[in-house]
Parts: structure tokens; C-alpha cells; sequence
């Protein structure tokens, strides 16, 4: 069983950074943002197109490099909850989780029993491939590991944060801030008054229940701004963007300073 050290990580308050991934799942990307200092992947499988097969190739490459990987899928069905987790991602994320009702479900997929009702897979990836062991310590070991991350995306779910924040299990409520944003009618307002008030209740939510509290920010400025806030899961920019970024600025540079020979 591989150690628990995005558990861990959630149960800090101390900042944590990663990237998100959403485009780039080739085998070096696990060492490639190990190596520029990230602590964990948002590895998103909502809006990219990745597959499971894929999904399962990134996922060890991530832990060979030692970075944590946060897994999202697309929907609360069974499936693809219990799915990710055995092929052995630490974090499971899952969108717009509304209420504690949903939450409860949610882990009802990810956790062995007594905690949760997922099917029992032993000797496979999230196992370590290991045939050995007492079955009752193996599936707390699994059930110990698992981080399941709640996405803050609606009115609703900030509304009921606080129940969400207080269950066993729920370790990180993570906001989708341009989901929330349009969800209280003011997309992409984030300075909203309405928009400020809801992130203040879901930061309060996680503090009095010592939960983490994670978003993505597309630049380091946002990230200070937020970390403030009390977010500690930091998720810095992606791979697209980042990519683009660099290249975009090398190409106006160079542009600009090279002349054309006469």
C-alpha cells in the first residue's frame, strides 16, 4: 500500500502547490512538475477528453515521481468513483457536490465498508499489486488513503459547506470558482460583493471543521491573494496555459530583438 501523503498533506493547513493538468498526460509530466517543486496534480478528467486507460498510465507515472495526484472525474456515478480509485490515485474530485446527501454518496463509492459500500479490489494498482496481508487492515489502509476532494461550484453547495465540512471523510472542499460565479449570477465577477460572501462562508466552513481548502488561480498574484483567505491547496495555472505563456513571451521577444538581415 503506498503511503498516505496527500491525507496528510490535506490535514495541514500550510500551503500546498501544484498544476492542473488537462492536456498534457505524457510520460515524462510526472517528473516534469516534480522537478519544477510541485506537491500535487489536479489531473482533470471533466473537461479534457482523458480516458481511464490514460488516466492509469498518468497515475503511476505521478507516483513514481512522488507527486500526489487529485483525480477528476466527470460524474458521481459509481463507476467512475470507485473506478479511478483503484487504479490508485490518492484524491478523488468530484464537481458541483451540493449537499452533504451527495457527499455521503460520494464516499459511500470511494470507502470499503463499514465507511462506504465500494466493491472490494485487492492485488490490483491502488493495492500496489501486493497478494498478502490481513483483508480487513488492507481495506482500512485503502480507505486511510483515499482523499476525497468536494467541489464548491453552486449556490446550493455553498449554502450547505458547513454540513459537507463536518463529515468524516470529506477532506477538502475545493471551490470551482467560475462555476460559482456564474451559478450566483455574476460569471467571472470575482469581486463581487455576492461572490466574496460565498467564499467567506466556505473558508469559515473549513476552519471550524480543520478542513482544506483548495482553488486554482491563473497567476501567483491571485495565488498570494487567496492563500490569505485561508486557501491552502494551491493549484497553479495548467499545462496549457503555462505552455503557452512561456512560448507566447519568447516569440514577442524575439520578435521584437531580432532584425532581419539585409
Amino acid at each position: 500500500m503506498s503511503r498516505a501523503v496527500l491525507k496528510s498533506l490535506a490535514r495541514s493547513k500550510k500551503p500546498k502547490f501544484g498544476t492542473f493538468i488537462v492536456e498534457f498526460s505524457t510520460p515524462g509530466i510526472g517528473h516534469i512538475v516534480k522537478a519544477a517543486g510541485c506537491e500535487f496534480v489536479l489531473y482533470d478528467m471533466e473537461h479534457s477528453g482523458f480516458g481511464f486507460e490514460t488516466a492509469k498510465h498518468a497515475i503511476r507515472s505521478f507516483e513514481a515521481a512522488g507527486v500526489s495526484v487529485i483525480a477528476r472525474v466527470p460524474s458521481k456515478d459509481y463507476d467512475q468513483i470507485a473506478r479511478i480509485a483503484d487504479m490508485g490515485a490518492e484524491g478523488v474530485m468530484l464537481p458541483m457536490v451540493n449537499n452533504a446527501t451527495e457527499a455521503r454518496q460520494i464516499l459511500d463509492c470511494l470507502k470499503y465498508g463499514p465507511e462506504g459500500k465500494r466493491g472490494v479490489a485487492l492485488g490490483v494498482a491502488h493495492d500496489n499489486y501486493t497478494m498478502s496481508g490481513v483483508v480487513s487492515e488492507r481495506l482500512k489502509a485503502a480507505n486511510k488513503r483515499t482523499t476525497l476532494f468536494c467541489q464548491i461550484e453552486t449556490a446550493e453547495g455553498v449554502e450547505n459547506a458547513d454540513a459537507m465540512a463536518a463529515m468524516d471523510g470529506v477532506d477538502c472542499l475545493w471551490v470551482g470558482h467560475f462555476d460559482l460565479s456564474s451559478s450566483l449570477g455574476i460569471p467571472g465577477e470575482f469581486g463581487h460583493k455576492k461572490f466574496k460572501s460565498a467564499i467567506d462562508k466556505v473558508a469559515a466552513a473549513t476552519r471550524k471543521h480543520g478542513k482544506a481548502l483548495g482553488r486554482l488561480v491563473p497567476n501567483v498574484e491571485t495565488g498570494i491573494e487567496v492563500n490569505k483567505l485561508g486557501f491552502d491547496f494551491i493549484c497553479y495555472s495548467g499545462d496549457v496555459w503555462l505552455l503557452q505563456s512561456a512560448l507566447s513571451t519568447g516569440i514577442e521577444q524575439l520578435r521584437k530583438s531580432c532584425v532581419a538581415k539585409k
